[in-house]
Formats: structure tokens, sequence, C-alpha cells
């Protein structure tokens, strides 16, 4: 193990509020803040890979107890491949939307994005969710949630307007609600076993009633599933991100779902694996994939189909969950690595298409592939990646997640498989829909072509058609940006699935306490007395 990389692991929370911080000092210093939150996001970066090099080639994670405190009394940041991959590509995400919002910015001044609370909210965001993903106990795992959650109120009502008011009011009360019942499940948890050490409590976690263990199980997935916006609870989502400014809602749709996911993968893999609940995982998968997925297709509106289609594919990742298998696993976090980057890509494209048309409804943008064909590539690729066509990262992942599922063979997994086809062709149905009517069809199309859109007037409207505005290179080149990373999803996706593969029977086998505390004394060089 390299010798510095244990003292990197705090800074992957410490620089982002300490960017956040300068930020704020700088006031309305445009400039300086952007450089700031440039210069922090690709830090962090870099620090992550460095981290994802050194737990990889390794073989072993680095456990850092802050404060010196012996483990597991004190806060532990616990760095293995799966939280150093993520960090790895929510760094990159974030530093790409970021760099779309200065653009914005640029152009409309702080209409959309008031830059005073912009970069400050959104080191502090990262601060949150990088926090959550090395965090080694499950109220270091609380406060993450928190500081994203409370970056997020902001953040989703830049600008003030009605409707972003109405809908953050929604989004803040159903966070609220998910963070009560986390905060309460916590507490029953260290009532239970006296500890919060996500690997002491798996240890000590047989000892507890079958019933105990099933109370505590299903209050952290009702928790997490708010978050993750799985079927039922997920009604808060498609009316809470499209109001939003467009960076903002690509970032939300990206990541924060996924930490909610990340929480779920963590807890069932790590805490209860001897007391799984993987059939009711697998109806909750069944159901999120495909009703999210019908409301997509019910949608006239960008952001909405997208929202609706963010939903139906969080099916997959609870899918592959429920299926326990290394392979399945595996497929999971590379299926999620896959999300999270085309969903954001899409999210920004729409983003494009709302300045260059003045919308974001399919019944009104027209013609686009004449005025803006960069943006219809733009949004085209990510589109049937997302889709699932071959060859694509879309459909590798899936086809990883099917083969899993068909090596298992029970007949719910028959079903899941067909589900997903299913739900594969409909997101690729909704968004070729879209791309058709808002890029191929011409302005002077005939009332023929109208009429059979004609059922989609009753959906939801884009709101107010806005002023066509010009477009800053800077934000096409950072959507183009991703559209490159989505490609290269699929162009290194051997080496990122070992990888991937690799985390998924990692997960399979716990760490133990002894274990979590020899890590610690390798990274630090101390010993469980805090000597040398």
């Amino acid at each position: 193990m390299i010798a510095f990389a244990p003292a990197l692991v705090p800074l992957l929370v410490t620089l982002p509020l300490l960017g956040a911080a300068i930020a704020l000092i700088a006031g309305r210093h445009r400039k300086t803040q952007v450089a700031v939150s440039v210069v922090t996001l690709t830090v962090v970066c870099a620090i992550a890979a460095v981290l994802l090099f050194v737990v990889d080639v390794g073989d072993r994670p680095i456990a850092v107890s802050v404060g010196g405190w012996p483990i597991p009394f004190g806060i532990v940041l616990y760095v293995d491949r799966l939280a150093a991959l993520l960090v790895v590509v929510s760094s990159i995400v974030l530093l790409a939307v970021l760099l779309f919002s200065v653009g914005q910015g640029a152009a409309d001044g702080d209409d959309e994005t008031p830059v005073s609370i912009f970069h400050p909210s959104y080191l502090i965001l990262a601060a949150g969710i990088f926090n959550a993903f090395i965090a080694g106990d499950l109220f270091n795992l609380y406060v993450g949630f928190e500081i994203l959650l409370v970056a997020s109120y902001v953040l989703i009502t830049l600008g003030s307007t009605e409707s972003r008011i109405r809908t953050g009011v929604v989004y803040i009360v159903v966070s609220l609600v998910s963070s009560i019942l986390f905060l309460a499940a916590i507490a029953m948890i260290y009532g239970a076993l006296g500890t919060v050490n996500m690997v002491q409590i798996a240890e000590r976690m047989g000892e507890l009633p079958q019933q105990t263990q099933l109370t505590l199980h299903l209050m952290l997935l009702l928790a997490f599933g708010i978050k993750a916006a799985v079927f039922p609870l997920s009604f808060w989502l498609p009316d809470s991100y499209p109001t939003a400014p467009a960076p903002v809602t690509a970032v939300f749709a990206g990541l924060l779902t996924k930490v909610g996911v990340y929480a779920i993968i963590r807890t069932e893999t790590e805490m209860f694996l001897d007391n799984d609940v993987n059939m009711l995982l697998m109806f909750v998968a069944l159901a999120t994939m495909v009703v999210g997925v019908l409301g997509a297709v019910a949608q006239a509106e960008l952001k909405r189909i997208l929202s609706f289609t963010l939903v139906s594919h969080i099916g997959y990742m609870i899918f592959g969950l429920a299926i326990a298998t290394p392979a399945a696993i595996g497929a999971t976090i590379y299926y999620m690595v896959h999300h999270i980057v085309v969903q954001t890509t899409l999210f920004l494209a729409v983003g494009l298409v709302e300045r260059r048309a003045g919308s974001t409804s399919i019944l009104r943008v027209k013609g686009l592939m004449k005025i803006a064909p960069v943006i219809a590539v733009l949004y085209f690729i990510p589109a049937v990646n997302l889709g699932g066509l071959p060859p694509f990262s879309g459909f590798i992942g899936k086809f990883a997640l099917f083969d899993a599922a068909a090596e298992v063979g029970t007949p719910i997994m028959i079903v899941l498989m067909v589900a997903g086809i299913v739900t594969s062709l409909l997101t690729l149905y909704a968004l070729m829909r879209a791309w058709n009517l808002s890029f191929w069809r011409e302005e002077d199309d005939s009332a023929e072509t109208e009429a059979r859109i004609s059922y989609l007037g009753s959906a939801p409207a884009a709101g107010v058609e806005t002023q066509r505005r010009v477009i800053p290179r800077i934000m096409t080149a950072a959507t183009a940006g991703m559209v490159a990373i989505t490609v290269a999803l699929t162009i290194f996706a051997g080496p990122l699935y070992d990888v991937c593969t690799r985390i998924g029977a990692a997960l399979l086998q716990p760490v133990t306490l002894e274990q979590l505390e020899q890590e610690h004394e390798d990274s630090t060089g101390l010993d469980e007395g805090g000597e040398r």
C-alpha cells in the first residue's frame, strides 16, 4: 500500500467543505468561485483515482479512524473498491455539470443559478455525497445524507420561482420523513446492539431474534427506498426534479438517488447478509421498472420523461441486488456507474434543448435537427445507450444482469428478465419518440402528425415557454465531454467490468471487526491502543 494513501481519505470530504467556505467568503467574485470549485473537484477526482488504484491493486481496503480513536469507537472512514469507484465517477460528473453551470451563469447572470449561493451549496453537496460513500458507520452515513440534503434544499429552489418553491417543499418534506426513519432505525440498532459501526453491527446482528432483525432491516430499507426513489416511494421525484435549473436537475438525477441505492447495497451485503428480503426486493424491482417506464411513455415533457425513466432504471439495480450472487452484484455496480453518467448526460442535453428551443415539451419543440444538429447527436447517443441498444454500456449492463438471473433460473427471475426487456424497449420508445418529434419533425408538418400524438395532450405541460437563448460553447463542450465518457464506458467496458466483478465478490464476503482493525493498523501504523 502506498504509505500516504490513508492521509488522502479525509481530504475527500474536507477539501469540498474548505472549498465551500472559500467560495462563500469570495461572495460575488464569480471567477474566484469558479476557480475554487473547479480546482477542488479536480483534486478530489485525482485523489479518488489514486485511492481506487491503491485498494484495487493492493486488494486491501483502507480504514481510517478520524481523530485517532481506536476502532470501532471513532468515526471510521472506509474506502474499498466500491467507495473509491463511486467517488471517482461522482467527482467527474460533478465537475462536468459545474462547467455546464459556469457557461449558463456567464450567459444568463444570476437568474437561474445565483453564483454567490450556487458554488458553496454545490461543494457542500459534493462533500455530503463523498462522505456517504466512504462512511464506515451508520451515523456518519446519516451525516453524509444530511449534508447533501441541506445543500440540495438550497439548489432545488434556486431562482425562487413559484413552481420551484412548491416542488421544493414536497422534496424537503419527503427527505425529512426519510431522515427521521433513518435516524430512528439508527437509534434502535444502537439500543439493541450497542454500536453503529457497520462491521460490528454485522457481527452482532445474529444475536438478535429474527423478528427484531427483520424490523430493523425493513426500517432501513424504507428510509433508503425513499432516497433511492423505488416504487411506491418514488411519487415525489417526477414532480421535484424537472422544475430545478438544468445543472441542478442533472446532478440530482445522476447522483442523489444512487446514494440511496449505494446505502441499500451496503446494508444488504454487509449488515443483513443472513437476514435477506430478496423476494421482497424482486417484487419492488419489478414494480419500479414497469410503473416507472409506463409513466415515461405517458409524458410529453422531456424532463418528466427522463425523471420517470430514472425511476424505472433504479429497478434494474434493485433487481441485481436481489439476485444476490457475485456476478449479479458486479453487474449492478457496472449498471450503476453507467446510469450515473448516462442519466446526467441526458439531462444536460435536454438543458441545451431548452435553451435552443425555449421549451422542453415534445408537443412544442420542432425541427431541431436542422437548426441544432450538434444537440441532436448529443441527445441521441446517450438516449440509445439508456435504451440498451448494443454495443453500448446500457446493453452490456443489462445483459450481465439477465445472464446472472438466468444462472439462478427461478420463475421469478424469468419474470423479472421479461420485465427488464420490456422496460428497455419502452425506454427506447419513449426517448426515440421524443427525439423524432423534437428533432425530425418539421415546423410545417401536417395535421396528421399532430393527430397521431394527440393522446399526449392531457400530459403535464412543460410550463411557460421561455425565450430562446444563446448556448455558450462551454455548455456544449461539457455535454459533449459527458457523451464521450458514455462512449468510453463501452470502449473500456472490459477493465471496468473486471473491477466491478471484484467488487461483487468482495461485498459478499463481509469484513470482520478483526480485519477492519488490521486494515486500520496497516493504514495508519497504529495499533489498537493508538501507539506506533
